[in-house]
């Protein structure tokens, strides 16, 4: 095999991640799956495609690599292939947020004018949090929760904060969290918060992250 030949095939395989990730259905799904393992049906409901559709899209993530699956009883199950590929679905996200105005402009117009104050570091908040400083809060679906979660944080989906609003009464300070850096339910949730006249800041990234900075994780396999 000549050198030409070799790389031409090596980024072919290259090209193939590429075009996996080439799609906003798939990086959806990425972005479940970094919270946790879950089913074909799971995913398409929470991404809102047919199962058929979903399973589409799993086949070729994993045809690249970047995810692996498991079969029980009638149900498939995906995971992530490693850490890794969240390290290469942050780097795509922090790309496209430095280089392209669209991806910048969208942030700012949506969810920076929801919460201009500076996110409070991961380090920072396991350190409040171990000396009961704060109330940390997980606005994710309880799916998504018991798969992991922050160290002693409350689950309150951000669809019923409203009425669960009461479980929080006497927080000093809430710390809320959800998928990531763009999420936007923990934006929605300091927000409302704040409207309840609570004291409420968003952590810096999400449960990935969290992970990523080898933190600890209850729940799930954390």
């Amino acid at each position: 095999m000549s050198s030409g030949s070799f790389k031409k095939d090596l980024f072919t395989q290259f090209a193939q991640v590429a075009r996996a990730l080439g799609h906003a259905n798939r990086l959806e799904l990425l972005e479940f799956l970094a919270q946790g393992e879950r089913s074909v049906e799971s995913l398409a409901r929470a991404a809102g495609l047919s199962v058929a559709n979903a399973s589409q899209h799993l086949q070729q993530l994993r045809q690249a690599g970047l995810v692996v699956s498991r079969k029980v009883g009638q149900r498939v199950w995906y995971r992530l292939s490693g850490d890794d590929v969240m390290r290469l679905f942050g780097a795509l996200r922090e790309v496209a947020e430095r280089h392209r105005a669209e991806v910048q402009r969208l942030v700012d117009d949506y969810l920076r004018v929801k919460d201009r104050l500076e996110p409070v570091p991961a380090d920072e908040l396991l350190a409040r949090a171990r000396e009961g400083l704060v109330t940390v809060l997980d606005v994710r679906p309880p799916e998504e929760y018991a798969a992991g979660h922050l160290p002693g944080a409350i689950n309150i989906p951000l669809e019923e904060l409203a009425s669960r609003l009461h479980e929080l009464a006497g927080s000093e300070e809430i710390v809320a969290y959800c998928r990531g850096p763009h999420c936007v339910l923990a934006f929605e949730a300091v927000a409302r918060l704040r409207e309840a006249s609570l004291v409420a800041h968003r952590l810096a990234g999400g449960l990935p992250e969290w992970r990523l900075a080898g933190l600890p994780v209850e729940g799930g396999n954390g």
